[in-house]
């Protein structure tokens, strides 16, 4: 075993061709997570079983997709891709979950034309988000309105299939909107299938004693920054604990699936966690 020390000009080098490297990584890593991975989207497909969904609408097809954020680090020319994904996908059902804007009304035009272009059998659904309701509760809305989507106000729609009922409520953001989820369920039979969409995932605690088989959220992200064996970096308020994927809530009937979103917010980068547009198929459990 070679033991003689080295030199301290050995040393110099030895140390400057590591810092190279480390710093080649970084940079790598730095031009992935800005100029790659926010712009490579990832369609999901995932079967989620609902012990009370009526039979016939066993493999009715929803896609979820939330948090645009349109605005200066989103662009509508790069959701072009999204709408092609969407409408190969074959929905039954779209639902959009909040975050249209990121802060400016003046992309407000841009995500009318984007939206139009969506269209499902049994429509289009969405609420809004966090960002949403700072100033520009009023343009998101009459937007989303104008592009074919039905903006669900602490209301429920009930959508049917062969005699048979789906029921789909919505709740106004619930961190600083005016959310009342007894008031979107109202009226809705307690062994009645319901789906519920709401902004913000871990408010999903506060529903899991109401009748509410699935929720669909969005806020967190899924972090935007994920490293292996820690997990997500950040995730905002009421997107943290159920930050991605799909939940059981325990002694509840309910799930919840929190998607990562299309856009991002604070910082312009993504690192594996691929912007996400998810097309759940609901099955029955027998």
């Amino acid at each position: 075993m070679n033991t003689k020390p080295i030199s301290r000009r050995q040393f110099l080098k030895k140390s400057a061709q590591v810092s190279l490297g480390l710093l080649g990584t970084a940079g790598a890593t730095g031009i992935y997570s800005h100029w790659v991975e926010p712009y490579w989207l990832e369609v999901k497909y995932i079967d989620i079983k609902l012990p009370l969904l009526p039979p016939t609408f066993d493999r009715f097809r929803i896609v979820h997709f939330s948090d645009l954020h349109l605005g200066v680090y989103t662009k509508s020319e790069a959701l072009i891709e999204l709408v092609q994904q969407i409408q190969h996908a074959g929905p039954d059902l779209i639902c959009f979950t909040g975050d249209l804007l990121d802060h400016s009304v003046d992309y407000i035009s841009e995500a009318v034309d984007l939206c139009s272009q969506l269209r499902a059998p049994f429509g289009q659904y969405a609420v809004l988000g966090n960002h949403d309701a700072f100033g520009t509760r009023k343009a998101v809305t009459k937007g989303l309105a104008q592009s074919g989507f039905h903006v669900l106000h602490n209301e429920h729609i009930v959508l049917k299939k062969d005699a048979e009922a789906l029921y789909l409520a919505g709740v106004d953001d619930p961190w600083v909107g005016k959310a009342d989820i007894h008031q979107a369920l109202r009226h809705i039979p307690d062994k009645a299938c319901t789906l519920l969409l709401a902004h913000e995932p871990d408010f999903a605690d506060e529903y899991s004693h109401l009748p509410i088989d699935l929720q669909l959220s969005g806020h967190s992200h899924g972090g935007q920054v994920r490293l292996p064996l820690v997990g997500a970096l950040y995730t905002p308020p009421y997107g943290s604990k159920y930050s991605s994927g799909l939940y059981q809530l325990p002694d509840s009937r309910l799930q919840v699936y929190t998607t990562h979103g299309i856009g991002v917010t604070r910082m312009p980068i993504r690192f594996n966690c691929r912007p996400e547009v998810t097309v759940i198929t609901l099955r029955t459990t027998y």
